[in-house]
């Protein structure tokens, strides 16, 4: 008998890291196909290819933190949906931005240390302010949206006010026919199906894996999740430092940053208000905070993030992931 049981927990064992895998692997394509079927249907219509770029791709590369957050937070408990955007963000900065400049060096475009990381930094003071009560409300949620609303027209704004620069997606014809727009329009739907099927799979597989070890919920979105849904923003960044488009590689970031807070949290908060715990008022939050400071002011400081700075910020993330297993 014990052998049996012992086979069956070995079989759910093996189809739950299946489930984790394919998760992670289908919200990696949705989140693909979602920024190119996005970005070409936006500049179909007339959109600027540079504001699409600060706009649509950024969102884009957040939406796998979206679909996770909204399926997880109203599905599982608050502390998945909360969890993985706090995560998120600080594994952006000391994951993602680390990991890039490891790679290479990357010198920081004064443009947008000075148009975006004002907005990243408050969109993280916001969200701090906002749940020290110990929730996070509708209206907590609504004020999230105004002041995203207010972030996507100023970057509107100063899109059409100055001239474009390079565009930041490729192979985008303009002259489109309605066939081609049609397709897009599939692939976008597509793209959504493979950001649900994954937000499911990468829920289900990492939430009964850890489980059955004892980790707690805020543990696994803070950790699995979190990376798994930061996989768009590694790979996009890290390529991009690699190419030398290092201003590509820190706007993702900080933009990420910037749409996981203020859309994600915002519309989980309207839809579902969450539980803020004591622990991540004193713990999670000063960390986000800790994280946050420390990227503006690396690229503040000589407007270049080195490679001994992407150490600095990785030693640091690997840190912040050890000091959370206490919290078994």
């Amino acid at each position: 008998m014990s052998t049996l049981v012992l086979a069956t927990d070995h079989a759910w064992s093996v189809l739950d890291v299946a489930y984790l895998v394919g998760g992670i692997l289908f919200l990696y394509l949705g989140a693909e196909l979602l920024v190119k079927s996005a970005s070409k249907l936006a500049v179909g219509f007339g959109v600027n290819p540079a504001t699409v770029g600060v706009t649509v791709i950024a969102f884009a590369t957040t939406a796998p933190e979206l679909f996770v957050s909204m399926v997880g937070g109203i599905g599982i408990g608050d502390d998945i949906g909360l969890g993985n955007i706090l995560g998120s963000n600080i594994a952006n900065i000391g994951l993602v931005l680390g990991a890039s400049a490891l790679v290479r060096p990357m010198s920081v475009d004064k443009d947008v240390l000075k148009k975006h990381g004002p907005f990243m930094f408050v969109a993280a003071v916001l969200l701090v302010v906002l749940g020290l009560d110990g929730s996070l409300s509708a209206l907590d949620g609504a004020m999230m949206l105004a002041l995203l609303a207010g972030f996507t027209g100023y970057l509107l704004y100063d899109s059409r006010k100055g001239d474009a620069a390079a565009a930041i997606t490729e192979d985008v014809d303009v002259d489109r026919d309605e066939s081609s727009s049609l397709r897009d329009a599939v692939i976008l739907l597509g793209a959504g199906a493979f950001l649900l099927g994954g937000s499911m799979g990468l829920l289900e597989g990492s939430t009964n894996l850890l489980r059955a070890y004892g980790f707690s919920n805020l543990f696994i979105a803070l950790t699995v999740i979190a990376f798994g849904t930061s996989l768009p923003e590694l790979a996009t960044s890290v390529v991009s430092a690699f190419r030398g488009e290092a201003e590509f590689s820190i706007g993702n970031v900080i933009g990420s940053n910037i749409y996981n807070v203020l859309a994600v949290i915002g519309l989980l908060a309207i839809v579902n208000p969450l539980t803020v715990k004591t622990s991540v008022q004193s713990f999670h939050f000063p960390v986000l905070l800790g994280f946050t400071v420390a990227a503006i002011a690396l690229m503040a400081a000589s407007r270049r993030i080195s490679r001994a700075n992407g150490v600095l910020l990785l030693a640091g993330y690997a840190a912040f992931i050890y000091f959370l297993f206490p919290e078994l």
